[in-house]
C-alpha cells in the first residue's frame, strides 16, 4: 500500500514524515485563536498542550505532541525551536539568603530565574501588572545561588527555569518547572491585579498555583 502525501513510506505511512512537518511550518496558515490549533502543523489541539520556544523572537508556540516531540533533542531544526519539558520537581533544602534575595531588587514574592542561550547568561524576571519585568542580575549572585543549589546545574537553557517564592518569614522555596509554568503565573497574577500590591485575588492565585505545584512536584536528590 502505497503512503498518502506527506507521509514517509520508512514509517510505514503511520504519520508525516519530520521534513514534511518542517514543510508545513514555512507554510502560511490560517489565522486561529491562541491554542486552537497547532502553530507548527495546524492540528486541533486541546486546552491542556505541549508548547516549544522559539529562540529567534523567545516566542511560545502552541503545538501538538508529536510536533513537541520533534525538537525535544538539542540541534533539531540547527537549535532555532526547543521543545519545553516537562518536569516539576521541588528543592527539598533550597538554599537562597535574605542578602541574595535583597540584592535582586525584586519588588514582588516571586521570581523566576532561566539560561538565555543566545546571549549567554541567565535572566531574572518577575510578575507585575505589565506582564513579566526583567530584573538585573548580577553574577556574582546567580554563581552564588548555583553553588548553594547544585541542582540548577541540570536546568536546560530557554525552556526550564528555576521558579523561587519568598515567604513573609524570608524562607524561600524553589522549584525547577517548565518556562511556559512560569508565563502562566504571568498572565494569572496579571489577569487578577489590582492595587499597588495585587490585591487579594491576586494572592490568592499565587497561593494557589503554588499549593498546585507542591503536589506536582517531585522531590530533587542531590
Amino acid at each position: 500500500m502505497m503512503a498518502a502525501e506527506g507521509e514517509d513510506p520508512r514509517y510505514g505511512g503511520l504519520g508525516p514524515s519530520p521534513l514534511a512537518i518542517l514543510d508545513k511550518v514555512r507554510k502560511p496558515r490560517p489565522a486561529a485563536r491562541p491554542g486552537e490549533r497547532c502553530d507548527m502543523c495546524g492540528v486541533d489541539i486541546a486546552d491542556e498542550h505541549s508548547h516549544v520556544v522559539n529562540l529567534d523572537d523567545r516566542a511560545l508556540m502552541c503545538t501538538c505532541r508529536p510536533c513537541a516531540l520533534l525538537f525535544s533533542n538539542e540541534g533539531a531544526a540547527r537549535g532555532r525551536f526547543r521543545a519545553v519539558p516537562e518536569r516539576w520537581e521541588v528543592l527539598s533544602d533550597f538554599q537562597l539568603s535574605a542578602g541574595q534575595w535583597e540584592s535582586l531588587q525584586v519588588p514582588v514574592s516571586v521570581a523566576f530565574f532561566f539560561e538565555n542561550s543566545t546571549m549567554e547568561q541567565v535572566a531574572a524576571f518577575y510578575p507585575s501588572p505589565a506582564g513579566a519585568t526583567e530584573s538585573l542580575l548580577a553574577l556574582d549572585t546567580w554563581t552564588e545561588i548555583a553553588s548553594a543549589n547544585p541542582e540548577l546545574s541540570t536546568l536546560t537553557p530557554d525552556v526550564e527555569a528555576l521558579l523561587v517564592r519568598v515567604g513573609a518569614d524570608r524562607e524561600a522555596e524553589g522549584y525547577i518547572v517548565p518556562i511556559d509554568a512560569c508565563y502562566e503565573l504571568v498572565g494569572l497574577l496579571r489577569k487578577h491585579w489590582k492595587g499597588f500590591d495585587g490585591g487579594t485575588e491576586a494572592h490568592a492565585a499565587l497561593d494557589d498555583f503554588f499549593a498546585r505545584a507542591r503536589e506536582r512536584a517531585s522531590p530533587t536528590r542531590r
